[in-house]
């Protein structure tokens, strides 16, 4: 499993994506970050992530862990956010409350959107 690392300087919606795509193919993601800002774009990324893998119907859970990794020689600490796929039946009702307002909001925008093409 290839880890996706983040610095300071990702796009967030960049590492969003790869990890949404890892997530599809495999179910599980490791994303690894060095410092308060790459772990600050490593989170949102997360974030992200779950709203693009929400459009496909995919729930997905984190949690961090601290690890030890060897730098040219020096061992540092990192955050390493392990994401993995959950039913949806699993998650706490409020949760999947807040999940299922986000896509009702989603859907509405949509179709406002869809409106406003047609009315061009």
């Amino acid at each position: 499993m290839e880890v996706i690392k983040v610095s300071a300087r990702s796009r967030s919606t960049a590492v969003a994506g790869a990890i949404a795509g890892v997530i599809r193919d495999q179910g599980y993601a490791e994303v690894q970050a060095i410092g308060a800002s790459a772990v600050n774009q490593a989170v949102k990324a997360v974030a992200i992530a779950r709203g693009y893998l929400q459009e496909d119907g995919i729930a997905i859970a984190s949690i961090p862990v601290f690890v030890e990794v060897e730098i040219q020689g020096l061992e540092r600490t990192a955050v390493k956010l392990v994401v993995w796929t959950v039913a949806r039946e699993a998650l706490p009702e409020r949760l999947l409350a807040l999940f299922e307002a986000e896509q009702g909001e989603n859907q509405q925008r949509d179709a406002a959107e869809e409106v406003a093409q047609t009315e061009d």
